[in-house]
């Protein structure tokens, strides 16, 4: 399939007027062809006054319509076969197995969100019947069901080209939910954008939706982006990205003049525990577990090990020694971009010169360019404690080492830490006492919380969660991974006394769609 470098509003293409944006393949620098010149802000309108006009029909569509919509998409993705793969893998520096993992996860997202939204329990549907003979006052007739909130933009993550961009968790749950979606493409992948992008229209196409629900613009700078959070018909946003980048959409979403939910996930550094008992146990074991979780895809995994928190002792040593030769094997892996490559080498180099801190390890200098030279570092918890630059995400296969004096200083860190997706006990039986001791301060602390494992590697399922405290995303009350992300893009709406001709099937009498349904405070199914 041709690659255009177009917009995508409609169901057509558009060239776009604004500066091009060139896709880089990292492990060459070279960039490739065509050029993507970006969305004007007449295109930018154009593809939300089309979201808008499709609202209200899409979000009344069949339950097996929606559903069977994400799965055309999912097959409309396989579709595209190796020539997917193999742009992705020259935008991106990934590697073929990567890609291709990746790939099965985003279709099998697609139709999990089918399975979702075939089963009905989303809409969360609430009966509370008449009861006119009630005294002193009559009780009317209530039933609540949830709905989409309108039109969601999608910003497209660097670091997943596939799970997290423009089919990814936030267009299938927000896509789930009866929201159309304007994608705003990342500029470090923007022709595997384009395929996937004309993969969603011809499934839109295919199952008679009407074309504005779905559309994919680029745009160089914050242009684009900051105007389409700003787009009145706007109603909801999906981020990955930087901290940065998050809190200044963020603000654009709340300085409206109606306020949106912007949900973003934005930065972590995921902090290992590691208790007494298992570290003594299993110092080499933990080490190998350790140095694969920290550099693989070159560390740029948003569940990234950033920090280890240990007793000072003979155990640690061990384990820092057995990463460092582990390190020493390894070969420096391309980044995803030269700008990600450009701040990882400056966050390293910083975390270097912190005072007290010291360079225990390093993987190979690279032979090409763009290559993360991974790194592991230690420092003293005091010091730790005393430096907030130390508490701050290196994006990239880089970790730091705590070395603490005892428990007590181990629940310090733990309490002295920001927001986090995710939090890891390294434990053994014989640390239940002090596991027991952190586990109520890490669930304030993270989204997921894990024991005798290392955090990359997020599952796609029902009980899922990925989020956590700012900064980890904006709202620690959401996840953007698993079923329960559909809730970020739902509000309720009840009706009151409502003739039964006018009240949607959801809510009628007689369960038409064969719902789980509270009826008078009782569940019940059809």
């Amino acid at each position: 399939m041709d690659i255009t470098g177009h917009q995508l509003i409609a169901g057509t293409a558009h060239p776009g007027p604004g500066t091009p944006i060139d896709a880089i393949d990292p492990a060459s620098g070279e960039p490739l062809a065509p050029a993507f010149p970006g969305a004007s802000l007449e295109q930018l309108e154009l593809a939300c006054q089309y979201a808008a006009a499709a609202f209200d029909s899409y979000r009344e569509t069949s339950l097996e319509t929606r559903a069977a919509f994400l799965e055309r998409i999912a097959s409309e993705i396989e579709a595209l076969g190796d020539e997917l793969i193999v742009r992705a893998m020259r935008e991106t520096g990934l590697p073929r197995a990567r890609l291709s993992g990746e790939r099965a996860r985003t279709c099998g997202q697609l139709r999990l969100f089918a399975r979702v939204v075939r089963d009905g329990e989303w809409l969360d549907v609430r009966l509370d019947r008449a009861q006119p003979e009630r005294q002193p006052l009559p009780k009317l007739d209530h039933r609540l069901r949830k709905i989409g909130l309108g039109p969601v933009a999608v910003f497209g993550a660097s670091n997943f080209p596939l799970a997290f961009s423009v089919a990814g968790g936030d267009t299938a749950s927000a896509l789930a939910a009866g929201c159309p979606v304007v994608v705003k493409a990342h500029g470090a992948h923007p022709g595997t954008s384009e395929l996937v992008g004309r993969a969603i229209q011809r499934a839109v196409s295919a199952t008679g939706l009407p074309a504005g629900v779905f559309a994919l613009l680029h745009g160089s700078g914050r242009e684009i982006g900051t105007a389409l959070v700003a787009d009145a018909r706007i109603k909801a946003a999906g981020f990955t990205g930087s901290r940065s980048g998050g809190t200044a959409l963020w603000r654009v979403a709340q300085g409206r003049a109606e306020p949106i939910p912007f949900y973003a996930e934005m930065s972590s550094v995921n902090p290992v525990f590691m208790l007494p008992a298992a570290l003594e146990a299993r110092d080499e074991e933990l080490a190998q577990g350790f140095a694969a979780s920290l550099t693989g895809s070159a560390g740029q995994l948003c569940t990234n090990p950033g920090l280890v928190i240990a007793l000072a002792g003979p155990a640690l040593e061990r384990f820092k020694s057995a990463v460092a030769l582990a390190l020493a094997e390894m070969d420096a892996s391309v980044m995803l971009s030269p700008g990600i490559h450009r701040a990882y080498v400056e966050g390293r180099d910083t975390l270097g010169r912190q005072h007290g801190v010291r360079e225990v390890a390093s993987s190979r200098v690279g032979s090409g360019p763009n290559r993360c030279q991974a790194g592991l570092f230690a420092v003293d918890a005091a010091t730790f404690l005393a430096s907030p630059a130390l508490h701050e995400e290196v994006f990239g296969a880089t970790s730091l080492v705590i070395e603490c004096d005892d428990q007590a200083q181990m629940s310090q860190i733990a309490h002295a830490l920001e927001g986090q997706l995710t939090a890891t006990l390294i434990l053994d039986d014989a640390d239940l006492d002090a596991a027991r001791e952190l586990l109520p301060v890490l669930e304030r602390k993270a989204g997921r919380i894990l024991a005798n494992g290392f955090p990359t590697g997020v599952e796609v399922c029902d009980a899922m969660v990925h989020g956590g405290p700012y900064p980890a995303t904006s709202d620690s009350r959401t996840t953007s991974v698993g079923t329960l992300a559909i809730e970020r893009f739902l509000r309720p709406v009840c009706y009151q006394n409502l003739p039964a001709a006018l009240l949607p099937q959801a809510l009628a009498d007689g369960n038409p769609l064969g719902l789980v349904r509270l009826v008078d405070g009782k569940r019940e199914s059809h």
